[in-house]
């Protein structure tokens, strides 16, 4: 296995600035600060459902199973600008910096549980400060407080289905209701329940449009992709957290393991419910 790249989250000199009026912004003039930034509104004018429909189907047609992400990337802008979302976990900034390249400015979903690692947060911020994207955190309805007066303490050890339900699914599927499409960075590679990923379908889910680009990369060229482009990493993916999500819930794995092997360890879930 390829290793991850050192990790770029030094704020750059231009990152973090204050503007006239006094709000952080980025290298590119985004705002910065957590919570700063709204979801798209879910009044925004959309398309229909058939529409949506016929667009996957239409994009999976051109496409096919193996396109160059970047051609997936193209297809996108040209069929949703300004009404695609992209969710990022901060593992990296990889899907984030190949969108941004032809969609400035995007919308980049992540989902604040309160539960993440330090150097996933410290990586939200880089990102927020160094690339050409809009970062929007994505809260759940309920403080980590309230959760546990109503659940008891440590939902996630007990029960981490539902407590990923109302710090992660909840959330996305508020956030999403105002967006035509949005962009993930599953791969095939990364479970079992993975392998058959397209680039382009419709998320029965959530009722728009769901694109992959990096589908078919591996890990290695996810990280020689991060390596050229000098992309913003997790410092976690080179100290054995090829899967990174809530701390709680994200252990170390062996080499050689199934990346996702380290998440919920001891459960029977291999799946956060997002891509269900």
């Amino acid at each position: 296995m390829t290793t991850a790249p050192t990790s770029t989250i030094s704020t750059a000199s231009a990152a973090g600035a204050a503007s006239a009026a006094g709000t952080p912004v980025g290298r590119f003039g985004r705002l910065t600060a957590r919570g700063a930034n709204a979801a798209r509104s879910p009044h925004s004018p959309r398309r229909g459902e058939d529409e949506l429909r016929a667009l996957a189907a239409a994009g999976a047609a051109e496409l096919g199973d193996d396109a160059p992400a970047e051609e997936v990337v193209a297809w996108a802008a040209r069929a949703f600008p300004g009404s695609l979302a992209v969710a990022c976990s901060m593992a990296d900034a990889v899907l984030p910096h190949v969108i941004a390249a032809q969609m400035p400015g995007v919308d980049v979903l992540f989902l604040q549980t309160g539960y993440h690692f330090a150097e996933t947060e410290g990586t939200r911020d880089a990102v927020a400060e160094t690339m050409d994207v809009t970062v929007i955190d994505v809260l759940s309805e309920l403080t980590i407080a309230e959760q546990d007066e109503r659940y008891g303490e440590a939902l996630h050890s007990r029960d981490p289905s539902r407590c990923c339900a109302l710090r992660k699914v909840a959330p996305l599927a508020r956030a999403l209701s105002g967006y035509e499409a949005w962009a993930t960075g599953v791969r095939r590679e990364d479970a079992v329940t993975r392998v058959s990923t397209p680039l382009v379908g419709f998320d029965e889910t959530h009722r728009i449009v769901k694109i992959n680009p990096l589908a078919a990369w591996s890990f290695d060229e996810l990280l020689t992709y991060a390596s050229e482009h000098g992309v913003i990493v997790n410092p976690l993916l080179a100290d054995g957290y090829p899967s990174i999500g809530c701390e709680p819930c994200t252990a170390r794995v062996a080499p050689g393991e199934d990346p996702r092997s380290g998440r919920w360890a001891g459960f029977t879930k291999t799946e956060c419910g997002i891509h269900l």
